[in-house]
């Protein structure tokens, strides 16, 4: 059954302490302390540095809105080191029968499309536990900030602003969710650890560079093409709709191809590495 299947996988991952501290605390604890750091040298050169630091870094003494905070965070909840580290959780799990050869033991008590999806739910679970991590992480920065420079702590958080934190939020975390899609897939199809991990960074640094050779060939960013085979740039499409862009600044239909093509990196690798995993020889695993 898939309720027995995501009961393995979640205990087999509360004893993996090494992948849960990397994709769970090192980003959010890294950044914590790199902002204090920044926040103490800043406040000790407050004098010498007044005027050529941004606004943002909070050096002065108005009061600091936390809720502003939190819509701001939510509008980086996917970026390259949260999605690099849960990474590692995501291919320990999905790679792990493949390392250490015990598909041959779970298959014999369960199907194999319970198996796979019992580990995609687990990794899904574990992008969701990530996200409040770094969610926690930002407050307490805030909260760094707000202590190094004496500034006073208020909480203001509208209606729209409300709404744009969950829609955010929501984005941030089906980004993450795409992104070690590629993971499964690779995990799958070549049956190695590294390849989970590596696949689905190559092809990010690759979907990077992607736009500007659509471009050179003649391809629109207005078009269907780009956010249909980048889905970065789907990713921010979305959040530009969500944070009220105008009109004229989004491309036609720009919801739909965010939509469409944030959806297509999920499920396709999902069905794909289900379809894969179906007709796989796991005998000598």
């Amino acid at each position: 059954m898939l309720v027995d299947a995501i009961r393995a996988e979640s205990y087999r991952l509360s004893k993996n302490r090494t992948a849960l501290f990397w994709s769970l605390l090192f980003v959010p604890v890294i950044g914590l302390l790199i902002s204090t750091a920044t926040f103490i040298v800043a406040k000790a050169n407050e004098a010498k540095l007044a005027g050529r630091l941004p606004p943002e870094l909070g050096l002065n003494t108005s009061p600091l809105d936390l809720g502003a905070g939190l819509v701001a965070s939510a509008a980086q909840f996917a970026n390259p080191a949260v999605l690099m580290f849960v990474l590692i959780g995501a291919a320990t799990i999905f790679a792990g029968d493949y390392r250490w050869e015990t598909w041959r033991l779970t298959t014999a008590r369960n199907s194999r499309p319970n198996l796979l999806l019992g580990k995609v739910v687990v990794v899904v679970g574990l992008t969701i536990a990530a996200t409040i991590a770094v969610l926690i992480g930002d407050i307490a920065s805030n909260l760094v900030k707000a202590m190094v420079f004496k500034r006073a702590l208020t909480f203001s958080l509208t209606g729209d602003q409300l709404a744009d934190m969950a829609w955010l939020t929501l984005l941030g975390w089906g980004r993450i969710v795409q992104f070690v899609m590629l993971g499964l897939l690779a995990a799958v199809t070549t049956r190695s650890l590294l390849a989970a991990l590596f696949v689905p960074l190559v092809v990010g640094v690759g979907q990077f560079f992607l736009p500007n050779l659509l471009a050179s060939m003649g391809a629109s960013p207005k078009g269907w093409l780009m956010p249909l085979l980048t889905p970065g740039m789907a990713a921010d499409l979305l959040q530009a709709v969500i944070q009220g862009a105008p009109a004229a600044a989004l491309p036609p239909q720009a919801l739909a191809k965010g939509l469409l093509g944030l959806g297509l990196w999920t499920g396709v690798p999902l069905i794909g590495a289900i379809l894969w995993f179906q007709r796989q020889d796991l005998s000598k695993e």
